[in-house]
């Protein structure tokens, strides 16, 4: 059977919170004992119960554990306790999240979203902030067109002598001289060939001719 993960949060039910502590309680000073026997150390455990009842291990002698350990406090006052590092981590993610939720209000503002409670002065501030930003964009924009036009034109630079080097090479003439020659250069002119036609031409009055027309028995 697979246990759930416990949730670390207060136990409610008073009976099953001392069945835990009695449970956990025992788990711990067994542990302790352990570290103490496993890794030479010197180890002081102290538990109070929730009902006031003292619980302690100590793998020497408890006073001598604790004398060590004021002493070891007073030799370095400039250390910072644990609790006081918890303390400074608490009160540092408490400003985040403020900083966080602060930037969120921004960024719905700016996205035109809740604009409701805004005075006239703030409405007024984040036009100017919005003009500033649109400015810088376009100026932005402006940069990435003059860049992408000079490569462009560096590339066309370079096909240019590319294509020179080629011709020069090839010994290609150029496409001005070229078309010089076509134009100088003669069509000869094709002879019509001429045929004789043959036809009567008869210059006289309208009887005259037809009398010359009709055959002669």
């Amino acid at each position: 059977m697979v246990r759930g993960k416990t949730q670390m949060r207060r136990i409610e039910n008073a009976t099953s919170r001392q069945v835990t502590f009695s449970k956990r309680r025992n788990g711990l000073l067994k542990k302790a004992f352990e570290l103490s026997v496993l890794c030479d150390a010197e180890v002081a455990l102290i538990v109070f119960s929730p009902r006031g009842k003292l619980y302690e291990f100590s793998s020497s002698s408890m006073q001598s554990t604790i004398a060590r350990y004021l002493k070891h406090a007073k030799d370095n006052p400039t250390k910072k306790s644990t609790q006081q590092d918890t303390q400074n981590l608490r009160h540092e993610a408490a400003e985040m999240i403020k900083k966080i939720e602060s930037l969120e209000v921004s960024k719905r503002k700016l996205l035109g979203e809740g604009l409701g409670s805004c005075t006239v002065e703030e409405l007024q501030q984040l036009e100017r902030q919005l003009e500033r930003s649109v400015s810088n964009v376009r100026a932005r924009k402006i940069q990435v067109f003059e860049e992408q036009m000079e490569r462009l034109k560096e590339k066309e630079r370079a096909l240019v002598a590319e294509n020179a080097r080629l011709s020069e090479k090839c010994g290609v003439t150029s496409l001005e001289r070229l078309n010089e020659q076509r134009e100088n250069v003669a069509v000869p002119e094709e002879s019509s060939p001429s045929s004789d036609v043959e036809t009567e031409l008869f210059i006289g009055p309208p009887e005259t001719r037809t009398r010359r027309l009709l055959p002669q028995n």
